[in-house]
């Protein structure tokens, strides 16, 4: 399905790494018609990403800390101001630390919340100021781990499991002035943050996948353009997984292992 976002304006957290959700949606938005804005810690990789999608359309791009309540408070300024609204925004800026609880200090833990939970309140706050009277979509980034926690990471699946919680609300508080709230559940996509893990167990993780294959960033941009769209008009306080059916059943090996022998 084509969609198209022309006049649309859309904001993307976190959008700075070139194999990354953030930037994978960045681009299918710009392809369809809309002026981007992005924003991510990193200026020197969100300059480099901001040159590459500009080929692709307009685009601005924003170095900030996500979690500073000023510096988010500019951006939205400077983007309205660029293009005189705001129509949509992800909250997909995320980090993904690998620790047990028990091990973690008190400082990686607020960051962890900063960064996954404090942001996405902080810029829906935001978006709303601006869309209240226009309407908008305002999407959020969950995870798997808010469906089913991992141990090793569950600071991270705490935060996801709030967002999951917080879209629910937001929509709800939000409807009256016309804004969706939804979200995206990702399973194990091929990014910078989930490389470690994926050379780690690379087989396992996919021998729990229905379709047997990582996801790509695309695979959720293609989902996230859908949520934004008119089509997705009476979809609010929900999720979309994209995950390739990851353990949609006990043994999504299975199958695969009896199509091997059938052949």
């Amino acid at each position: 399905m084509a969609f198209d976002y022309s006049g649309k304006v859309v904001g993307i957290t976190g959008a700075a790494s070139k194999v990354g959700i953030g930037f994978a949606i960045a681009k299918k938005f710009l392809e369809s018609g809309a002026k981007v804005f992005i924003c991510d810690l990193n200026g020197e990789a969100l300059e480099g990403a901001k040159e590459e999608l500009a080929s692709y359309g307009e685009v601005l791009a924003y170095a900030l800390d996500v979690s500073d309540e000023q510096a988010v408070e500019d951006m939205f300024a400077k983007a309205a101001k660029a293009w005189g609204k705001i129509d949509i925004f992800i909250n997909n800026a995320g980090i993904y630390p690998q620790c047990m609880v028990c091990d973690m200090t008190v400082a990686q833990w607020e960051t962890v919340m900063n960064v996954n939970l404090k942001s996405v309140f902080l810029c829906a706050r935001e978006a709303y100021r601006y869309m209240k009277e226009q309407g908008g979509v305002i999407i959020n980034a969950a995870s798997y781990a808010a469906v089913i926690a991992s141990a090793g990471s569950g600071a991270y699946a705490a935060s996801k499991s709030a967002v999951y919680s917080l879209t629910k609300t937001l929509a709800a508080e939000l409807a009256p002035y016309g804004i969706r709230v939804n979200g995206f559940i990702p399973g194990v996509i091929k990014t910078g943050m989930t490389q470690g893990v994926v050379e780690q167990k690379g087989d396992e993780l996919v021998g729990a996948i229905a379709l047997h294959r990582l996801g790509a960033p695309v695979d959720v941009a293609n989902a996230v353009l859908f949520l934004a769209s008119e089509e997705a008009s009476y979809l609010t306080g929900t999720f979309i997984e994209v995950s390739g059916g990851k353990l949609c059943v006990q043994n999504p090996d299975f199958p695969w292992k009896k199509a091997k022998e059938e052949k």
